[in-house]
């Protein structure tokens, strides 16, 4: 990834979560990746704007609003909270910014962005027929159902959308969207950029970006037309601009970190041809500079392989996982139990089982071991070098971060096979020398296990580095047992 590392700006952006229900894994997991990437690059001088918020505008909100007797904004302001307050559970980078589709700025760049479209010839008015997902604010064709039904949320009912609209012009952006994807690591993974790149190729249509207030007043307001909303889409991916202050920029971190620096983006699969296609395609209509890479993640399953869903139900929220196990617990399960870039299962009693074999009795079981045989002997050592395991930082950069957590836990089971095999413990009894050689050995293997959970557990690392300079066990183990 030697264009990344040749830019000193960093910016780094999640999806903006839909705020009609509280938060679940699945967004943290995508919050908790790009939280490590902003680690890793910071740690090596890089500077960082790291971003995240809340998508509050568009027809599913307005409708949940009604029927709990809120007003839009009373009801999103309930969950956005929720959303924010995220980032002091998963122990989230200071450098962290957090945007509201409401903020006045991000208003504001809505308009600026939709003005400068038009200006171009990207935007005119028809007569917009169509089925609608208000589960995924998305049009959708026959192909895209079963039984008449979003797959995506079953509950919900196909609407039938017959009004007058404005029109995005996404059909002239073919073959500048098609040279976009040519560009070295601009999908991440190859497989995400093959499928958005074929369904370029058959064609695009124009999609529509506003509704009638009339029916739906909830949405930022159409510049010179009081009669329209913006389209949701077209509000919420915005906001990766408009969190840099766009267009005013009045502290120049628009053009430092999106025109200078190197603009990273994190989805999930749902996101796909938002992100790389439709988002893309408004920027080069506004004559803004594009995403550098875009990482897409699949989904986190519930019991029998069906997605996880707040419209479904079957969510694990993320404060009941941090109330129990803490955050770093739920930091390494989703780091390390769920594929970069593919599906995978997850219950409650695979964070059980895996918080108990690999935190409680590997890396905690590991730690109290060597420091009992060096705090018993009296064998000390201090780590100057700060250095990673061999092979971390390739995976970081290539976003691969299941596999580089990986590395550390191999290294766990390769130390606990270490000390099978050699017996410190015995040997230093027979040959001190010999022995004490061994344990300096355990200790510095501990040491780069430590500095290279920094950017994935960072209270665990800060614990493991403290209690190896003190030279003593700590009274309580790094992660408790806990009944399931």
């Amino acid at each position: 990834m030697n264009s990344i590392k040749q830019k000193n700006n960093i910016y780094i952006t999640t999806t903006l979560p839909y705020v009609n229900a509280s938060p679940h894994v699945g967004f943290a997991m995508e919050i908790i990746r790009a939280d490590v990437m902003a680690r890793y690059y910071a740690s090596i001088g890089k500077d960082i704007f790291f971003n995240t918020g809340t998508d509050e505008h568009g027809q599913k909100i307005y409708e949940k609003a009604i029927t709990s007797g809120k007003t839009p904004k009373e009801y999103v302001d309930i969950y956005a909270k929720e959303f924010k307050d995220l980032s002091k559970i998963l122990n989230l980078i200071n450098s962290l910014h957090f945007i509201r589709t409401t903020d006045e700025k991000h208003i504001s760049a809505c308009q600026e962005i939709w003005k400068r479209c038009d200006i171009n010839g990207y935007i005119y008015k028809s007569t917009y027929r169509v089925k609608y997902c208000v589960g995924c604010e998305l049009e959708k064709n026959d192909s895209d159902l079963v039984n008449g039904r979003c797959p995506e949320h079953p509950m919900v009912d196909i609407q039938f959308i017959n009004e007058e609209n404005y029109f995005f012009k996404f059909s002239a952006f073919q073959e500048k969207l098609l040279s976009i994807y040519t560009k070295e690591n601009f999908i991440i993974p190859e497989f995400r950029k093959r499928e958005v790149t074929s369904f370029v190729q058959s064609g695009l249509k124009d999609f529509s970006i506003s509704r009638m207030k009339t029916k739906m007043p909830w949405g930022v307001p159409v510049p010179n037309d009081n009669d329209h909303v913006m389209y949701v889409w077209f509000d919420a991916l915005t906001n990766y601009i408009s969190t840099l202050d766009w267009p005013n920029d009045k502290n120049g971190n628009f053009k430092k970190f999106w025109e200078d620096g190197y603009k990273i983006q994190f989805a999930g699969k749902d996101n796909l041809r938002q992100q790389s296609a439709m988002w893309q395609a408004i920027l080069l209509a506004a004559d803004l500079p594009n995403t550098d890479t875009i990482v897409i993640d699949g989904f986190i399953t519930g019991e029998g392989g069906t997605k996880m869903s707040k419209s479904i139900g079957n969510v694990i929220n993320p404060y009941d996982l941090y109330k129990k196990y803490g955050t770093d617990a739920l930091r390494y399960y989703l780091l390390r139990h769920v594929n970069s870039f593919d599906d995978s299962p997850m219950s409650l009693r695979s964070f059980d089982e895996a918080y108990h074999a690999n935190l409680v009795n590997g890396i905690g079981n590991l730690l109290s071991r060597v420091l009992k045989l060096s705090e018993t002997h009296g064998i000390t050592l201090k780590d100057e070098n700060k250095k990673y395991l061999d092979g971390i930082s390739e995976l970081i950069e290539s976003f691969d971060i299941q596999k580089a957590i990986d590395i550390i836990w191999k290294e766990i089971n390769n130390l606990d096979e270490y000390i099978s095999k050699e017996e410190p413990y015995k040997v230093i009894k027979i040959d001190m020398e010999k022995g004490a050689g061994l344990i300096r050995f355990l200790l510095l293997r501990l040491y780069m296990i430590a500095n290279s959970l920094v950017c994935f557990m960072p209270e665990t690392s800060k614990k493991i580095i403290e209690a190896l300079d003190r030279n003593k066990k700590p009274e309580v183990g790094l992660f408790p047992r806990i009944n399931i």
